[in-house]
């Protein structure tokens, strides 16, 4: 049995197409599945594909391009 690595925040950053900036807010302000492991940011890719697909991403542009969270 294989467990699945862990990713950076730029790993996360390439599978979604942003910028590590948007990962970071996302964690700050959409509950994005993260895992801090000393100073790092560690992710599970199949976490973060399921809160992309429960629209986590997709509320906070929402908000942000009506003026409520930049």
């Amino acid at each position: 049995m294989t467990t699945e690595p862990w990713a950076s925040v730029e790993d996360v950053a390439k599978h979604l197409g942003v910028a590590k900036d948007s990962v970071y807010r996302w964690i700050d302000t959409r509950s994005l599945p993260a895992h801090k492991i000393g100073r790092l940011w560690k992710f599970k890719l199949s976490e973060v594909d399921a809160w992309v697909r429960a629209r986590g991403a997709d509320a906070h542009d929402a908000a942000a391009n009506k003026g409520g969270v930049q």
